[in-house]
């Protein structure tokens, strides 16, 4: 997601890569008086990701293209956009900057692509503008949304809990890979949430140092993602795809990632998230399929 290592003072234009966000995890521990949800999540970065591009402008604009652009606002309605200007007030920056985002990742789908493309874009304009970064603890961050935080600590894995602004590391995971599957629904977050039995769940337990790729898969499958159940019955088409990677003999664990649809399939390494990959795309060819490395 890092923007490159090039000073703004002599570069034009910044380019950056915007990671998808995996929550392995997903505990929701309570509810606030103003409707927030306290959850406990550990979250982790595949990748495939989303492009972006930065360049000097007297305005701030934005221009979308790739697989997934539909659907996606160029208006200030844009959560790119949103940051950008957040920044600019922020630092006092009068500069504009054109941006472009090439959207490879299916948007509303659970892998937090528009929180990632908006921390990569506040990493990518301050360089390009020559001002300090916001810090992910910044209240102008949260504003984004629970997830931009988190994303802006990309590629690292973080624990996140409260409502997304409370961080911190975890030990070192195992190296593995990813197969992230969705199937073309879409999963509304509100209706999900709403479909909890119980919004007071116990926190994720305690992951420990120095697990191997055994022991981590193990420690998965005691974990829960509490808007599982909810999101299947609004769209049985999340349990088809839970079913579908579950048979498979070379996936260790499969859950869906954040409120869906995507699902994800843990695999020991890319050659086999490869092989995953083409089983069920074959199987599948209006599903979205996309192995990867766990950053």
């Amino acid at each position: 997601m890092r923007a490159k290592n090039r000073s703004a003072l002599h570069v034009a234009t910044i380019k950056a890569n915007a990671p998808a966000k995996v929550n392995l995890t997903l505990h929701v521990t309570g509810q606030r008086d103003d409707g927030y949800h306290l959850l406990d999540s550990l979250v982790v970065f595949a990748d495939v990701s989303d492009k972006l591009a930065a360049t000097t402008a007297p305005d701030l604009r934005i221009t979308v293209t790739g697989p997934f652009s539909d659907g996606v606002p160029t208006d200030e309605s844009n959560l790119i956009l949103r940051a950008a200007q957040a920044l600019r007030v922020v630092r006092g920056v009068t500069q504009g900057a054109h941006l472009t985002l090439e959207k490879h990742l299916p948007h509303a789908a659970g892998i937090g692509s528009g929180s990632s493309d908006a921390a990569a874009a506040l990493v990518m304009l301050a360089e390009l503008w020559g001002v300090a970064p916001l810090p992910a603890t910044a209240p102008e961050v949260l504003a984004l949304g629970a997830d931009v935080p988190v994303c802006m600590r990309a590629p690292n894995p973080a624990r996140m809990s409260g409502i997304g602004e409370d961080l911190s590391p975890v030990p070192a995971l195992p190296s593995c890979a990813l197969v992230l599957v969705r199937p073309p629904v879409g999963v509304p977050t509100g209706p999900v949430f709403a479909g909890l039995d119980t919004k007071n769940g116990s926190p994720m337990t305690r992951l420990t140092e120095g697990l191997d790729y055994d022991g981590f898969s193990r420690w998965l499958a005691t974990q829960r993602n509490d808007l599982l159940a909810p999101a299947e019955v609004l769209a049985p088409e999340i349990t088809e795809a839970l079913i579908k990677l579950r048979a498979l003999p070379a996936v260790s664990f499969a859950s869906m990632s954040g409120s869906g649809a995507t699902c994800f399939a843990l695999v020991k390494d890319m050659a086999t998230a490869r092989h995953v990959a083409r089983i069920v795309q074959v199987a599948h060819m209006n599903w979205w399929v996309a192995p990867a490395e766990v950053l």
